[in-house]
Order: structure tokens, then C-alpha cells, then sequence
């Protein structure tokens, strides 16, 4: 009885949810890719919520503060994380987390796809995909390429490019892009991977030369450039997931209703040309779905940093 009872009252709690302003971790800092999806949706979805959606950004160890306080709140729909796939490689990248990536948390949906692009100082000689590698292997370990830090999604990218031909090359880690970009300009940089509305000015000025995208389909931005698994590379798309989670044990229904909700706005114009300006492209999914990825996303992290 007295479990029925709860689960009414949860029930009831569900039916009347939101009934007080809803708040967005942002485990990075303000001007971020995933800054910029928290705040496009806490603009949109009050319209249908009837609740103010403030965002909180909660920056420090890689994500890992703002992740800890998000699976240690109060599971009741008033507190929501926007992350992107970091989340999942810190699981491997730390020997001990105050957190568990996977299990601590719900899985409420996707939001959108950021793609990385493999680019080149214009000084280096290839042109493809082939050709880096070719010039790889021809000088073991001499070629580098720049990183915004170990374990950033830039350098675990590469890692999985290195793995994948089976050639070396030497990371210059810097403490953010901006550095590396500063570098790869100044052709102190051979190769890295980089955000596309970070490299598309410059690739468009001349200043980069891009060899492959990372993503699963050609970008409508670079319809001439080929994907990495158009160049041989299968399984080598480095896509990063944007969506959001709920601390473990948010009822359902409430996660349902958000899921609804952000899929809704997700297909207002004006967040597809934001979006589309940090080089992302709005998505969506189930919670299950969702679930599902992170699941399958962590595992092959997992594998590339063993």
C-alpha cells in the first residue's frame, strides 16, 4: 500500500510538473558549442513549459564538477544537464570519478551533431587522406598535430585517426583552441582536428586547408570535401553528440514530456541558423534511443583510450 501510495503521489507530481522554473548544468563554460544549445533551448521552451528554464554553468575539470552536481540533484524534473560526448570519455579518461557517466543519469534525448574537421597547415603537401598518411608513415612520429588538451574530443579523434592507419604522429597539447589555432595558422602546427565554425573562416580565407570531415555525410558548407569513411576509414566518423540527461530516477512521464517538448523546438528555423552557425545540425531521438547511443558511444571511447 504504502508503495502504491508513492507512486500516486509521483504520478500526481508528474501531472502538475512544471510548477516552478526548470534549471539547465552547463558543465563548461559561457560562449561554448554546448552553451549555446543550453541557452537557444531555455529561450524556446518556456512558451510551452510556462516555466522560466535558467541555465547554469558549472565550468572546472573537464566537465567534471557541473557533471557531479547534476547526478547528485534531486531527481524530481526541476534540474536537467545539457552535455555533449566528453561526458562519456571522461568515464575512461579518469581512473576514479565522483560520478558514474552511464548509470547516474537518465537519458532525456538528443538536441544536435557537431562535426570535427581534419585540417592542415597549407604548407604540408597532401591534399587527401591518403596522402597524410602516406606522408605519416613516411617520417614516424616527426609530423604532429595540435590539441586543445589531452582527452579533448580533438585529440581522442586523432587517436582514433592514428589507430586506424596505423601511423604516428607527435600531440602538441595546449590549454584551449585558441592556442592551437594560433599555431596551425603559423604552420608551427602540422594537422589537427577542429570544430567547422571554428575552421570554416579560416578555411574559406585560405588559411587552413581541409583534408576530410569527420562526420557520417558530406556537410552542405563542404559538399567537395569527402568524410573520413569515404577515405577508407570505416567506423572513423567522430561526430560529437550534443543532448540532455536528468539525475537517475526522474519519473518518467517527466522525461517524456521534456523529450516532447525539446523535439518541438528543435524545429524552429531561427535555432536551426544558430545552430548551424556553431556548425551543428539540430537532432532528435527517444530517451531510449539516446540511452542507447551513450551506451555504445562509451564503450568505443573506452576502447580508442585503452
Amino acid at each position: 500500500l504504502a508503495g502504491a501510495a508513492l507512486a500516486l503521489a509521483s504520478l500526481s507530481a508528474s501531472a502538475a510538473w512544471p510548477e516552478r522554473p526548470i534549471t539547465f548544468i552547463v558543465p563548461y563554460t559561457p560562449a561554448t558549442g554546448i552553451d549555446l544549445v543550453a541557452r537557444q533551448l531555455a529561450a524556446h521552451l518556456p512558451k510551452t513549459l510556462g516555466q522560466t528554464v535558467v541555465v547554469e554553468n558549472v565550468a572546472g575539470a573537464s566537465g567534471n564538477i557541473g557533471s557531479e552536481r547534476a547526478a547528485r540533484a534531486q531527481p524530481d524534473g526541476y534540474t536537467f544537464m545539457v552535455q555533449v560526448n566528453t561526458l562519456v570519455m571522461n568515464r575512461s579518461l579518469y581512473k576514479s570519478l565522483p560520478y558514474d557517466p552511464v548509470n547516474d543519469f537518465d537519458a532525456v534525448g538528443l538536441t544536435s551533431w557537431g562535426t570535427l574537421l581534419l585540417v592542415a597547415n597549407p604548407s604540408q603537401a597532401p591534399n587527401t587522406v591518403a596522402e597524410v598518411v602516406a606522408a605519416a608513415k613516411a617520417a614516424p612520429g616527426k609530423l604532429n598535430y595540435g590539441t586543445p588538451g589531452v582527452g579533448t574530443p580533438h585529440h581522442l579523434s586523432m587517436a582514433l585517426f592514428l589507430q586506424q592507419t596505423g601511423t604516428d604522429m607527435m600531440q602538441v597539447p595546449y590549454k584551449g583552441t585558441a592556442g592551437a589555432v594560433t599555431d596551425i595558422l603559423g604552420g608551427r602546427i602540422n594537422y589537427m582536428f577542429l570544430p567547422v565554425h571554428v575552421a570554416l573562416p579560416q578555411i574559406k580565407a585560405g588559411k587552413l586547408k581541409v583534408i576530410a570531415t569527420g562526420s557520417a555525410k558530406r556537410l552542405p558548407q563542404l559538399p567537395d570535401v569527402p568524410t573520413l569513411a569515404e577515405a577508407g576509414l570505416k567506423g572513423g566518423d567522430v561526430d560529437m553528440w550534443y543532448g540532455v540527461l536528468a539525475p537517475k530516477g526522474t519519473p518518467p512521464a517527466i522525461i517524456e514530456r521534456m523529450n516532447r517538448e525539446i523535439a518541438a523546438v528543435l524545429k524552429a528555423p531561427e535555432l536551426a541558423t544558430a545552430f548551424e552557425a556553431q556548425g551543428m545540425v539540430p537532432a532528435t531521438s527517444t530517451p531510449a534511443q539516446f540511452r542507447d547511443l551513450i551506451g555504445k558511444d562509451a564503450q568505443r571511447w573506452a576502447d580508442v583510450v585503452r
